[in-house]
């Protein structure tokens, strides 16, 4: 296996691009990709990919040579792994932390505007077509992730393009796809996700259900496919505005559905209900494998579309804190705070959906008090929010002192300033997810895929906050000039 590394300055101008190979120039300038030849996509790949994702501010990996394929089929992984390649993706400036980087996000979202795509006749994704018989899935290095997964997953950084049939909203949407043969691919939704949503409506109707699929395309639509997008919003339009251009797409010969103009690999097909074959299991993003294999509908590959010397982003779920709970987090952050801000609740400071619980069983909110009852209103409030409410765990509310992001401050608040039995409060029958571990399996074989929340007051008390013992540490003013003085030290 041979490794190799070049770095040189960025140049600013390839944030306005938009295809997976100006994104890989980009950052290759930043010194931030390295490149592996020789790996095998048995163990090697998925066990390197865990690897990376699990050290903070790790670089991007791209693998050639994969023995047994095409020696010039490449596979990437740990695209965001680094807090700059979140914000060279999202057209925000590089070296800010993360809180600074979510309220950037934040501020950018305000005044976006939707740009609907611009259809194209042709691209470089059509340098190669395989249409019918012809098809065979099996020819690129698809990876086997984790070593208990059912198959091979060459759906984990990718997106499917689905359109409802009512009124004709186009949705991108994340959901892992299995390899079963040359031609079928196996996919699961989770229930309430967009794609299930119109794929069931075709299904209801007695019809088959167009879907595009996309192993490879632009960083920053992947990411508008993995967050919450305004219902009735495409992505193509969300990545469109913030990009500030218009995303190229082609109507796809088979389905009619719009795809990626300068994607890596496409395919086209169509999902039957009376298809079914047994899916998974697969290791998820809460870090356990938390469905069993069961009967999911399969995707008949009809067309299949690919660049010369084709990469397929890996972007596979691992034990918290991982690749894409580092840039979910920014993201879904932003959201909650704004989710707030819409509720009208005051004096809200910041928001982080913490890595560790896979942006979504771990939420804190720091806040200013100003008045009794203000940090349970928040809890209550915020648990409940479109951003956080899908497998919330720990809603957590702090004082303006704490970071929210910094997981030992807010340990330290929930130590010094709660009192379990007074001020934690719980509410029961909230939206889960069936990947969620600790539902018991009866409940699961029920449909029932709810659990608790937990709400943790950890600010101080309001009604003797005045008589709060001080803190004995110098204020974050200071703490942060302290460290620019003397950070030769370290």
């Amino acid at each position: 296996m041979a490794i190799t590394d070049q770095s040189a300055a960025v140049d600013t101008e390839t944030l306005e691009k938009s295809s997976l190979r100006e994104w890989l120039q980009a950052i290759e300038e930043m010194g931030q990709l390295r490149h592996v030849s020789g790996a095998n996509a048995d163990s090697e790949i998925g066990d390197l990919a865990d690897y990376l994702q699990h050290i903070d501010q790790s670089p991007a990996v791209l693998f050639d040579n994969i023995p047994g394929y095409d020696p010039t089929f490449r596979v990437l992984v740990n695209s965001f792994g680094h807090t700059d390649r979140v914000a060279l993706t999202l057209g925000l400036p590089t070296g800010l932390s993360k809180v600074p980087l979510s309220d950037a996000w934040r501020q950018k979202l305000k005044g976006l505007k939707f740009l609907p795509p611009k259809y194209v006749t042709d691209g470089p994704v059509m340098e190669n077509i395989v249409r019918g018989a012809d098809v065979d899935m099996t020819i690129f290095p698809t990876p086997m992730w984790h070593a208990l997964d059912g198959g091979r997953y060459i759906g984990t950084g990718s997106f499917d393009v689905t359109r409802d049939p009512e009124d004709g909203w186009v949705n991108l949407g994340t959901y892992r796809v299995m390899v079963h043969d040359k031609n079928t691919l196996g996919y699961y939704i989770s229930p309430g996700k967009h794609g299930r949503m119109h794929r069931q409506k075709y299904f209801e109707r007695g019809e088959l259900c167009p879907v595009a699929m996309v192993f490879g395309g632009d960083p920053l639509q992947f990411l508008g496919s993995c967050t919450e997008v305004p219902l009735g919003v495409c992505e193509y339009e969300w990545a469109g505005g913030v990009r500030g251009t218009p995303v190229k797409v082609i109507e796809g010969p088979v389905t009619g559905l719009p795809i990626p103009a300068d994607a890596e690999i496409v395919v086209e097909g169509f999902a039957d209900p009376n298809r079914l074959m047994t899916e998974g299991p697969f290791g998820e993003w809460t870090g356990y494998y938390g469905s069993a294999s069961r009967v999911e509908p399969t995707l008949q590959v009809e067309a299949l579309y690919y660049r010369n010397d084709p990469i397929i982003v890996g972007v596979p779920p691992a034990q918290p804190p991982e690749e894409m709970g580092r840039a979910r987090a920014v993201m879904r952050s932003a959201l909650l705070r704004d989710e707030l801000d819409r509720l009208g609740v005051p004096d809200v400071l910041g928001a982080w959906q913490h890595e560790v619980g896979g942006t979504r069983f771990f939420t804190v909110i720091s806040i200013k008090q100003r008045y009794p009852g203000h940090a349970k209103q928040v809890l209550h409030l915020a648990s409940q929010t479109r951003s956080a409410a899908y497998s919330g765990r720990y809603t957590v509310v702090v004082d303006d002192d704490i970071d929210p992001s910094n997981m030992q401050e807010v340990l330290w608040a929930m130590c010094t300033r709660c009192d379990p039995a007074v001020h934690i409060d719980f509410i029961h029958g909230a939206w889960s997810t069936p990947l969620d571990p600790i539902i018991p399996p009866d409940r699961k074989e029920k449909g029932d895929f709810t659990t608790s929340r937990a709400l943790i007051d950890a600010t101080k008390p309001w009604e003797w906050r005045d008589q709060f013992p001080e803190v004995n540490a110098p204020s974050r003013e200071v703490r942060e000039s302290t460290a620019r003085r003397w950070s030769h030290l370290l």
